[in-house]
Formats: structure tokens, sequence, C-alpha cells
């Protein structure tokens, strides 16, 4: 019997207490170990660096942290609580887990995903999981898996989806679209989750069998209606109402079917549509665009029959000074694409947008582009200036053409007034090309016609630019070097060349590149995109640098006006300093150094008053080059007064001419009256 009790002692007793020995070791070893911070890392921060900390107790993944000006900043997080073995609400497995795909093992049996075993645990209702992802908390690591779910699930179920399975599906996904959960989003290392997100849900809902009954499943972050459609309905509209998050007001979304189109539907068929309050916002943090969506994301599954919807947007923001515009999501290229909606009708509160739903597109919202500043005192500041501007122009090109003889005799004249004249010529061009492309933008844009006008656009003021850098050369070359030492023809062939050549190549190519994937143009002008290609680079880049080069000349004729003031006496200085203000007031508008202030408005695009200056500066160069250029130039003020002096000669002469031929002679007059008497 000793002998038992000892057995029992070694076999169950005493691993019980090594065990609980141990435990207590392990216990206070934990105690004595510091805490270790999750939201820092440890590492050096040397500037571009990357650090990767592991993810606090009870949760698996890592966060990356990426160091800029010596501090490190969150990157990325995969941090997640939900996995196979505690995403079901009862499960006897154990978990190894691997992303939204996450692997588990059954004791017995081979390799099976969450998705799969879903299927297996509740294939009817999906609901065996809904209780703890709703108690999950929206890290960007459960997002994530939570994403990868609703992919699979869409992906596996080809059809029998009922309102049961979609209330479900609907359900997981509020989870994430929850407004508090937006930041988390940008820490998801796969950027496209977002895009993931709103296919898989898309994609789906077609799946959606809707019986007798219409379909209405309403959650705060996800809104799903369907019904049947036929062409017996006079017309067929969706109405949402949903708040972008806890605090704020309701906004509502609506979307239309014309009875004209149902007349298209030879049967019966289904028509589904779902809002997303949130899912723009989260959409932004994947799409590198500088715009934001400024209503409900609605999307419609529709027979393929229809091509033509309404839909009209409450705006979130209704800041008159942003300008709207009606796009669809492709899904191909996870971008808003202007291409998909035209803009109908627009106020301060709403927009109504006509869109064309399609197996490609069938989410549609408004966007807003942040840095477009609008204002009624800076529109009629650039048409009137505009105006002043071509009426110059035409001007001055008339006083050129009328004293071109004149003051073109030398070498060194012809080639300055074939400058003058081509700065002119191309500018007057440029603004009315302006005019032409500001009338094609706007709601009912003409793509092909608005290409055209912005390629036009692009040119001419290129060419503005580029025969401004060759009157600057021109003058540098002056300055520096002979001008007899090249002919005249090569001169004026260099300046032609350097004028037109240059901006011809430069537009061709950047219409080439950019236009075949749609990138050319603005979705809310006929002008250069910037937010998809930076085809506005092709522009801002070359003028900048002739803006440079032409500081550069205006320094050298100071320079040179100075020397010539050096040691003179006072009068002579004051005279020097005159000089000076003169070619610095000619060469300005003619140099286009007032462009210079239009990184004023990059810098602070929101202030009205550059935006002001700059429209004013550039609206009525055309009237400086006139007054600077033309009107000032003493030669050309002495060609006017010999022309006008020579004009009133000859009309004198003219007349003097005249009298004397309608007076009669004596000797005519004698003869007059012999016939008269003899008659």
């Amino acid at each position: 019997m000793t002998h038992i009790l000892l057995l029992y002692y070694f076999v169950f007793l005493l691993p019980t207490e090594s065990c609980r020995t141990l435990c207590q070791v392990a216990n206070k070893s934990k105690e004595k170990m510091p805490a270790r911070p999750h939201d820092v890392c440890d590492g050096v921060c040397v500037d571009n660096s990357h650090c990767s900390q592991p993810c606090p107790p009870d949760t698996q993944g890592n966060t990356g942290f990426l160091c800029r000006q010596k501090k490190w900043h969150k990157i990325t997080e995969t941090c997640r609580t939900l996995n196979a073995f505690n995403i079901f609400e009862t499960n006897s497995y154990s978990v190894q887990p691997f992303g939204g795909n996450t692997v588990i093992k059954e004791y017995a049996k081979e390799s099976e995903t969450i998705t799969d075993l879903l299927m297996q645990k509740c294939p009817q209702d999906l609901s065996c999981v809904l209780r703890n992802i709703r108690q999950s908390p929206r890290s960007p690591g459960n997002i994530a898996v939570i994403v990868q779910l609703l992919h699979n699930i869409s992906t596996v179920l080809w059809t029998g989806v009922d309102e049961v399975k979609m209330q479900s599906y609907s359900t997981m996904a509020n989870h994430i679209l929850n407004s508090r959960s937006i930041s988390n989003w940008t820490f998801i290392p796969e950027r496209n989750s977002s895009c993931v997100l709103l296919h898989s849900v898309n994609s789906f809902a077609r799946k959606l069998f809707i019986n007798k009954y219409p379909i209405d499943i309403s959650d705060a972050f996800i809104h799903t209606t369907g019904t049947t459609i036929s062409q017996d309905n006079a017309g067929k509209n969706f109405t949402f109402s949903m708040r972008i998050n806890d605090t704020g007001s309701e906004i509502t979304g609506r979307v239309l079917i014309s009875r004209d189109e149902l007349q298209k539907i030879p049967a019966p068929s289904q028509a589904v549509s779902i809002a997303f309050p949130t899912l723009g916002a989260i959409l932004e943090a994947s799409v590198l665009e500088n715009v934001t969506v400024n209503g409900l994301v609605l999307s419609v599954i529709l027979p393929k029959e229809l091509k033509r919807i309404s839909l009209i947007f409450e705006k979130i923001s209704k800041s008159e000074e942003r300008r709207t515009q009606c796009v669809g999501w492709h899904p191909l290229e996870s971008r808003w694409d202007q291409q998909a909606c035209q803009m109908i009708q627009e106020n301060s509160q709403q927009a109504v947008c006509k869109c064309r739903p399609s197996k490609l597109f069938t989410s549609f919202s408004i966007l807003t582009s942040p840095h477009i500043l609008e204002s009624p005192i800076l529109t009629h500041v650039t048409y009137i200036g505009l105006g002043i501007s071509i009426c110059s122009l035409i001007l001055c090109l008339s006083i050129e053409a009328l004293v071109w003889g004149q003051v073109t005799k030398t070498e060194i004249s012809y080639l300055r007034h074939v400058c003058v004249a081509n700065i002119a010529a191309t500018l007057l061009m440029a603004d009315v090309w302006f005019i032409v492309a500001s009338f094609l933008s706007g709601p009912m844009t003409h793509h092909n016609a608005c290409v055209a006008a912005t390629f036009f656009v692009h040119f001419f003021y290129l060419s503005v630019f580029f025969w401004m850098l060759a009157k600057a050369l021109l003058i540098l070359y002056g300055i520096l070097i002979v001008f007899h030492t090249l002919p005249k023809s090569v001169l004026v062939a260099a300046l032609f060349s350097v004028g037109y050549g240059c901006p011809l190549l430069i537009a061709a190519v950047t219409v080439a590149a950019t236009e075949p994937s749609k990138g050319y143009l603005r979705p809310e002008a006929c002008w250069l995109n910037w937010d998809m290609t930076k085809a506005l680079l092709a522009f801002v880049v070359p003028a900048l640098a002739i803006v440079v080069v032409n500081l550069i000349t205006i320094t050298l004729v100071i320079v040179k006006t100075q020397r010539a003031a050096i040691g003179s006496s006072m009068f002579q200085e004051v005279r020097a300093i005159v000089r000076i203000s003169k070619n610095i007031a000619i060469l300005t508008p003619l140099l286009g150094l007032t462009w210079g202030f239009g990184i004023a408005t990059v810098v602070d695009d929101s202030n009205l008053a550059f935006h002001i200056i700059f429209s004013l500066l550039n609206a009525f160069q055309g009237f400086f080059i006139l007054v600077f250029g033309t009107i000032l130039d003493p030669k050309i003020r002495e060609a006017l007064k010999s022309r006008v002096t020579s004009a009133k000669w000859i009309s004198r002469i003219s007349a003097a001419a005249a009298s004397q031929f309608s007076q009669p002679s004596s000797e005519e007059v004698g003869l007059l009256s012999a016939f008269s008497a003899a008659l």
C-alpha cells in the first residue's frame, strides 16, 4: 500500500507541484521584465530607415515604422485578434494564423481556410462569425482579415444568396465601415483593401436573389435595397438617408430610373442598390488623387439593357467655392473616372448626375477638388482682362504692320520686332483658345473637342514663353556677342525653331503619352491633368525655367546700365536709375516675369488676393505689351508721327489738286462763251 501511495505521489502530485513552481517562477520573471512599448520603435532613427515592432500580447502581427525628420512614424500595422480559433462562436481547433486566408489545422484533418470552415459550420446564414466579428477591435489587422473573408465569400458563393445571407454579409462589412475605423485603413499594408471591399460587396449583391417582396437591409454604414422592375413600372427610384458619423446630420442619395429606360427591359428583372456613407473617405486612403468624395457612394446592379440612370447626391460639404464632378469607380484601375458620368445640374446643396451603369461601372459618387478656388470676382477679372488683352494685341499687331518698314531697317531692330510680333501673335491665339476651352469645360464636356482645345492652349502658351525666351536670348546675345557674327537668316531660323519647334514637341509628346490612358485632361476643365498623370508639369517646368532665364537677363541688363553710371555726376546717376526702371518696366511684361506670381498661388492656393493679382497681371499682359512694347517705343512713335504727317500732306495735296481741277481756266471760259454764242 505504501508503494502505491509513493507511486501516486510521483506520478500525479509531484508533476503538479513542479508545474506550480515553474508557473510561479515564470510569473515572477514576467513581473521583473518591464513592459515593452508597442507604439514606438527601439531602433536608432535615421532618416528613411525602417523599423518593425511586434504587436501587444494576445495579438498577432507587427507594426512598421519609418523615420522622418529624426522621429519614428507608424506606416503599417498588421496587429489582429481574429483568427480561425476565435472567429467562430464554438470550435475545437488549434490555430496557425496566416493573414486573411488563415490556415488552421484540425487534429486529424487536412488544412482548411476560414472560408471553407464557414461554409461547413453555417452555410445557410453565415451567422456563426457575426458575434465575434462585432466584438472585435477595428484594428488594421482585423480589418484586413474581414476584407479577405468577405472577398472569399463573394468568390465561393456563386448562387443561392438570399436576404438572410445578405444580412450577415452586410453586418460583417458594416463593422469595418464604421466611421471610427477610417484612420486605421491607412495602416493596412495592402493599399487596395478598400477597393477589394467595394468590389466584393458589389459582386456578392449581384448574386442576390429577390423573390416576391422588395429587400431592405439597413445598417449604419451600409444600406442595401433590392426590388423587381419591369416595363409596367412608371419609373423607379431608390432613396437613402444615412449619417457620415455618429454626430453629423444625415445626407441623402437617390437612384432614379426613368420610364423610358424601363421600356428597354424585355422581362421582369432585379435591381439592387447599395449606399455607403463612409466608403468614400476610406477609398481616399487608397486613391492617390487630390480629390474628396463629397457624397454617398451609390452602387447599382441593374439589367444590362439599362444604359442611363440619374443619381442625386446631397453634398457633405456645401461650400460654393469647390467645383463638383460626377464620377464612376473604375475597378480595374482603382480610381474615380469622370467618363462614366455627366453633371446635369448643381447647386450648393446637391448635384444631379447622369451615369452609365455597366459591368465595369457599378459604383458612383461626386468629387470635389479641394484646391480649386472659384469666385465671381476672379471670373470677372479674368474675362474682362482677356477681352482687353485680345483687343490690345490686335491693335499691337496692326501698329507693327503699319510701321514695319520704318522700324526694321537695321538687323538688330528687325530681330527685336520679329520677337515682339510673334509674342503678341502667340499670346493672342492662346487667349482665344483659352476662351474656347472655357466654353467646352463643364458638365457637358465634349471630350475630343476638349482635347483639341487643351492641346492648342498648351501649345500657344508655351509658344509665348519660348518666344519670350528667344527675346531674352537675343538680349543676352546682344550684350555678350556681336550681332553681325551670324547671318540674319540663321538667327531668324533659330528664333522660329525655339519659338515654335520646342513648344510643338512638348505639347505633342504630352498628349501622346497621357491621352491613351485618359490622363490628359482634368475632370473639371479643359486643361492639363495633375492628379493622375501630372501632365501639368509639361507646362509648369518649361514656364518656370524660362522665367528664371529671364530674371538672369534682366539682372545682366541692370548691371550693364549701372556700369554706365559709375563715375558720373548725380544727374547722370539719376538718369541711369530712370533708364534701369524703364528697362524693367518694358522687359517684365514682355518676358513673362508676371507669371512668377503663379508660385504664390501654389504656395497658398486658398488666398483669393494672390489669385486676383496673378489673374490681373497675366490677363492684362496683352495690354502691357501694347503699352510698353509698342506705344512707349520712341522709334514706333516717330514712325507713327511720320505716317500721320505723310497722310496729312497727302490729304492736303489731294485737296489742292481737286480744287484746282474743279475751277476752269480763262481760256476754257472764253471757249465756252463762244460756243454758247454760236448756238
